[in-house]
């Protein structure tokens, strides 16, 4: 009986304790295991594109079959059995009620999706996801949200995305997204680091051959070898731009198509109305942008109008007959002869953008807003005050200079160009100097120079050789006692007809009013003019915006990651570039495309912005050393920007140096929490291989220049990001939205110049005298150039309706640190006193270059931090985070 019981004890406890151990270990399993609930955003491709309407039936098929979307959410904590290098993946999770959730619409429309994960909490926080589309096409993943996260601070765990996600088999390797926690590279978590470089060795993407396709999200460098078409013959040939010191450029974003037959450096270029030309798909317009302007306003400038608009010129072919025919763009339009016409037009071009040409007029055709420069006065433009206010308010201030010798001396190379020293003499500008000699207005800072001769006399002789005819300029100027600047003389110059080495023969023409001097006054400013929208266009706007920032999109793809700092500071200035510039090379600055077009440089133009970043200068492009080098400000280190104005009443400088300011001040904030000192940044990885390639690769003809930062000092970083998010946000700014408002009137900012200034004795000289109206309109652009350029002006000066603001973001979950969202903060605040201090000043009426004669406000440097109503149109102000359009 005692062996019994003892035997029941040995055998029966051992099993109830087994059984005990058993439950206690499930229940502590059950206690691990939770459910963790999230919201997926997504846009789907056929909300986005409704040209393909077969997309949202086959992926609710797909859905049925049980080829769905699924997320797996990576451990921060466990390792990955299979890889230890890397967090463990959680079950796999889908999307919830996706047949019953999509509609079809063709409106840009974002669904939220449930999402319920069983997650176990002894991994932690995830730190990244992987998605697999298993669908039929594409769709945008905006943003996945995790509620109310247990354990840490239990809130809330953002994942900003913002990415086109395509079916799982274009992808050689799995989709990631990264929570919007910000680490250096040193201070990654363990298990995220492998992940982190992997990701950056996709974007890279290992030399891959052929044409990239649109799932491809490759970034790399290409030499701008596709601006011409060697197949069509040598007129449509253009030198490749880049991988050579006589023709140096900034590199762009890499294709690979191939390469022409009949120039193997030179790639194939894309039929004219294709418009799929190759970005990383994350850097493409947005439906909302696409179907704003840029498809519609593009296109219309294609060889396919342009026979149609000729076709509609009235009695003198390309003519405008008076200043009452360009009015009349604006008070009317031009009526379409037959119903013939505009049905040729509905056959070769897509109906948005017929749609947006025709507007709501009925059978009439390109009507254009009456631009700012006409609404007060339509005489005010030709004053002499607002020829010069221009220079300091208008669509290029960022080029006039303080003369520092008298006359003005020329760089050129005296063996190579003879002598180009200005020809302008004290006694041609005595009887305008208030009273002044030469040397003392040099002496008080009050001459003043616009100069165009350096840049244009090499190019000269062969843009001659075009249908233009036209000078290379200088004008001088003095700043009077009320601040405003008054113009001395025009100097016009032509290349010697004996040579290039023989120097130049030069003219000088001074104010006047009346009578034909008058009129000959009118036609100096025009040349003058001309010399100016050409600068502008080729190198103010699209060399030192466009061009220039393009290389550092590629190299933060490629060197930074989305978890770095500065990837997550520079990341909102880099929003649409590539994808204009792309289509700026398709179709705007191509050989025979609508600059060469419209532009005086012609087919030379591309050439000509080559040779000017010769002297580009990166650090020089920070606004205070900008104005130094130019000798408009002088330095003063008790100023909070370290100069101080000699002209004070100067719009684009006065408002540039307070976002500068605020811009740097930003960036200094943001820099100062993850980088504590100059150590972290010379350590910092990602940091150094950026830099390294930017110079080597991205402006790699550049590489040797000694201006380059180093690199090894926090305040190196500091000033690096502010210059980058200087010249893509404010200095873009000030340089592209002013365009329909002052030369949506060509008149007054005239493109091409046709004759030379008419001699006495000539027929031209005859006709100025009696009919100086006509004898100007013939001499600037002709009316078929003159439609195209405001066509495109008018576009490109338009704000879009997912405008994105200096100041804004697209999310307000853009990082999890909190120090960096208060400074955000802090520098919305300084943007916004910025917006009150020139309303402030455009109302004050002693600063006479605020509103000119034309009476236009300066706002172009408006930054528009506190408009968030997503309004479109030709504002004259805003300051976009990125260069966009």
């Amino acid at each position: 009986m005692i062996h019994t019981d003892i035997a029941e004890i040995l055998c029966v406890k051992p099993k109830t304790k087994k059984k005990k151990k058993t439950m206690e270990q499930d229940m502590k399993k059950k206690k691990k295991t939770m459910k963790i609930e999230g919201e997926v955003v997504i846009m789907k491709k056929n909300v986005l594109d409704f040209k393909d309407a077969m997309a949202s039936l086959l992926d609710r098929i797909h859905e049925l079959l049980g080829r769905r979307v699924s997320l797996h959410l990576i451990s921060s904590l466990q390792p990955d059995p299979a890889n230890e290098k890397r967090g463990r993946l959680g079950k796999a999770a889908y999307l919830e009620k996706w047949v019953t959730k999509i509609k079809t619409s063709v409106t840009a429309e974002e669904t939220a999706f449930g999402v319920t994960f069983d997650w176990d909490e002894s991994m932690g926080p995830p730190a990244a996801f992987v998605i697999k589309n298993h669908h039929h096409s594409q769709f945008y993943l905006k943003s996945l949200t995790l509620r109310n996260f247990p354990g840490g601070e239990g809130g809330p765990i953002h994942f900003v995305c913002n990415s086109w996600i395509y079916p799982n088999h274009r992808y050689s390797s799995d989709r990631v997204f990264f929570s919007n926690k910000a680490y250096l590279p040193s201070e990654t978590p363990e298990l995220v680091k492998e992940l982190r470089e992997e990701e950056l060795k996709n974007l890279r993407g290992n030399e891959k051959g052929g044409e990239l396709r649109e799932w491809d999200r490759v970034y790399d460098y290409a030499y701008y070898n596709d601006l011409g078409a060697p197949d069509k013959g040598p007129d449509s040939a253009r030198p490749v731009l880049g991988g050579s010191p006589d023709l140096p450029y900034p590199r762009r974003g890499k294709t690979g198509r191939r390469p022409t037959k009949s120039d193997p450096k030179s790639e194939s270029r894309l039929a004219l109305l294709n418009l799929n030309i190759y970005v990383p798909r994350d850097e493409r317009f947005s439906h909302v942008k696409f179907s704003d302007f840029l498809a519609y306003a593009l296109k219309s400038v294609t060889q396919v109008l342009v026979p149609e608009i000729a076709s509609l010129c009235d009695k003198t072919i390309n003519e405008f007959d008076s200043f009452e025919d360009v009015f009349h763009l604006y008070d009317g339009s031009l009526k379409l002869a037959n119903g013939h016409t505009i049905s040729k037009l509905r056959d070769v071009i897509p109906w948005e953008m017929f749609r947006e040409l025709i507007r709501n007029d009925g059978e009439r055709f390109l009507k254009f807003p009456l631009p700012d420069v006409l609404k007060e006065s339509r005489s005010a433009w030709r004053t002499d005050e607002e020829f010069a206010r221009e220079m300091l308010a208008g669509l290029n201030p960022v080029v006039i200079s303080r003369l520092e010798k008298f006359p003005p001396k020329s760089n050129l190379d005296s063996a190579k160009y003879g002598n180009q020293h200005s020809s302008i003499q004290e006694e041609h500008i005595a009887p305008y100097m208030n009273g002044l000699s030469v040397q003392e207005a040099l002496e008080q800072n009050k001459l003043y120079i616009l100069d165009h001769h350096d840049a244009l006399m090499p190019y000269l002789t062969r843009i001659n050789s075009t249908n233009t005819k036209t000078y290379a300029t200088r004008t001088l100027l003095l700043l009077q006692e009320d601040g405003t600047l008054k113009p001395l003389a025009i100097e016009l110059s032509l290349p010697h007809a004996q040579g290039e080495s023989h120097g130049s023969v030069s003219k000088v023409f001074t104010p006047a009013e009346k009578g034909v001097k008058g009129s000959v006054w009118q036609l100096a400013k025009a040349y003058a003019a001309v010399n100016d929208s050409g600068y502008h266009q080729l190198i103010s706007h699209w060399l030192q915006t466009h061009a220039v920032i393009e290389p550092f999109i590629i190299a933060s793809n490629r060197q930074l990651s989305v978890v770095h700092p500065i990837y997550k500071l520079l990341h909102p200035h880099f929003r649409d570039t590539m994808n204009i510039n792309a289509l700026a090379r398709h179709i705007l600055i191509n050989a025979d495309g609508v600059l060469e077009r419209t532009v005086f440089p012609s087919r030379y133009a591309m050439e000509m912005s080559s040779s000017i970043y010769k002297s580009w200068n990166f650090t020089e492009q920070a606004l205070p050393k900008d104005l130094l080098k130019r000798g408009v400000v002088v330095e003063d280190f008790r100023s909070d920007t370290g100069v101080k104005l000699l002209i004070e009443d100067y719009p684009f400088a006065v408002d540039g140096l307070e976002i500068w300011s605020a811009i740097k001040a930003w960036v200094t904030d943001y820099c100062s929490f993850y980088y504590k000192n100059d150590k972290t940044v010379q350590t910092d990885t990602e940091i150094q291989s950026w830099w390294t390639e930017l110079r080597t690769k991205g402006h790699g003809d550049k590489q040797h220049e000694p201006w380059w930062p180093s690199m090894q000092t926090r305040d190196d970083l500091i000033e690096t990001c502010t210059i980058i998010i200087w010249i893509a946000s404010a200095l873009h700014a000030a340089v592209n939205f002013g365009q329909y408002p002052y030369a949506g009137f060509l008149p007054n900012r005239p493109t091409v110049s046709r004759k030379f200034m008419p001699e006495p004795g000539t027929d031209e000289y005859t006709e100025l005298s009696e009919d100086p109206d006509v004898a100007f309109l013939k001499t600037i652009t002709p009316q078929l150039q003159t439609l195209l350029g405001i066509s495109i002006i008018e576009i490109l000066s338009m704000h879009s309706t997912d405008e994105i603001y200096l100041g804004q973001r697209d999310s307000p979950n853009w990082t999890a640190d909190d120090e960096p969202l208060e400074a955000f903060k802090r520098f919305g605040k300084s943007l916004e006193l910025i917006e009150n201090n020139i309303i402030r000043r455009n109302n004050d009426k002693r600063l006479k270059n605020r509103t000119g004669p034309v009476n236009i406000p300066y706002t172009l440097l408006y930054p528009n931090t506190t408009d968030y109503t997503r309004e479109s149109g030709l504002t004259g102000k805003g300051i976009p985070n990125s260069v966009s359009i």
